[in-house]
């Protein structure tokens, strides 16, 4: 794996730009590949199949079964569609779902990645993949996993509706968010996390209000590959894990969860780790970096409470119950009780509590 940031810098490739997804034929020839597979949700097949239009005679078809949380049975799918179509590579095009399902098929097929996102998820620019089987999600950090090129197209992003704009931009905040007390974490990893999270609180409110302003979508996608990045150099913690074990477990969307769970784990380890997470309330005011995560959110008109996505109360207990069952490196200590606590808060919507 890359050990420091500019090793990453210098091991992929990674461009922005209005209509650069249609350099994608000229990158896949970048790479020496004769056959690129094109990967995508259902809901996003017509996208992948105007970037096999692109790639004309390097198209070796569309694998259009890409899932939220990259159930292991779809990624074996996926790699048997591949060694059918003799792909040499694959192009991922869409939000997490879809870079997930590339990085697994790679993870299991070294074949190169090329990722172009619809979304502000940032998974792209990480080593790391999160797999689902059996109702459990579990991660794993590989240079297989670590796509080769990244192609940043703000023109993809400005019809991504303005609530999904939101979670997914939320979602990048939490891997800078939890970087800046995590386990590796550098003066280097400081710098780019705080760069990630200026970008979005700064630009964030621009996008919604003008959703097609390209410079404006431009400015956050790059607080999103630098929240991205600086996840790939640390470890991840309680944020993460809470994230995991909801969306694995009982299948809640990613992006949501993430943004509703941010403030509360962000308060939670704000016990610990004060000084770490000052940088957020330098940028959001206030004196607890999760309270002011939870004003930013409802100024951003976030979603707030867990049961609005489809968990139940009654789930709590068993939620809690999986996300401390395995102890992990954190800075406020992790008990039963106090994760029940949080997430009860989270589940209703309520403030966070520190």
């Amino acid at each position: 794996m890359v050990d420091t940031i500019q090793d990453y810098l210098r091991s992929v490739r990674v461009q922005f730009g209005a209509a650069i997804r249609h350099t994608i034929r000229a990158e896949v020839d970048r790479l020496g590949c004769k056959r690129a597979l094109v990967l995508s949700t259902p809901q996003q097949s017509d996208a992948a199949c105007l970037i096999a239009q692109d790639l004309g005679s390097l198209a070796a078809g569309v694998f259009s079964k890409a899932a939220m949380h990259t159930p292991v049975d779809v990624t074996e799918e996926g790699v048997a569609h591949a060694r059918e179509t003799d792909a040499d590579c694959v192009v991922a095009i869409g939000g997490g779902s879809t870079t997930g399902l590339g990085k697994a098929i790679a993870y299991r097929t070294d074949l190169p990645q090329i990722v172009i996102p619809t979304t502000y998820a940032g998974s792209e620019a990480t080593p790391i993949l999160g797999q689902t089987e059996n109702a459990v999600k579990t991660t794993l950090t590989d240079p297989k996993v670590l796509p080769e090129v990244i192609l940043y197209d703000p023109e993809l992003v400005v019809t991504l509706p303005v609530d999904m704009t939101v979670t997914s931009a939320l979602n990048a905040m939490a891997h800078a968010a939890e970087a800046l007390y995590a386990t590796g974490r550098t003066s280097e990893t400081d710098a780019l996390a705080q760069e990630g999270l200026r970008a979005m609180v700064q630009g964030l409110p621009g996008v919604l209000e003008a959703p097609d302003d390209l410079a404006a979508r431009e400015a956050t996608l790059r607080g999103a590959w630098a929240c991205g990045t600086v996840l790939g150099q640390v470890g991840m913690a309680l944020h993460h894990k809470l994230c995991h074990t909801l969306g694995g477990s009982f299948d809640l969307p990613h992006a949501q969860t993430h943004a509703v769970v941010l403030p509360h784990a962000i308060a939670y380890n704000a016990r610990a780790a004060a000084t770490e997470l000052q940088p957020i309330c330098d940028l959001l005011g206030g004196r607890n970096a999760g309270a002011a995560l939870h004003q930013f959110a409802q100024r951003m008109f976030a979603p707030l409470a867990l049961r609005d996505f489809g968990l139940k109360e009654s789930d709590l207990d068993r939620a809690a119950e999986l996300a401390t069952t395995k102890p992990y490196t954190n800075p406020q200590p992790v008990t039963r009780e106090d994760i029940r606590e949080l997430l009860q808060a989270a589940w209703a919507g309520d403030a966070p509590k520190h």
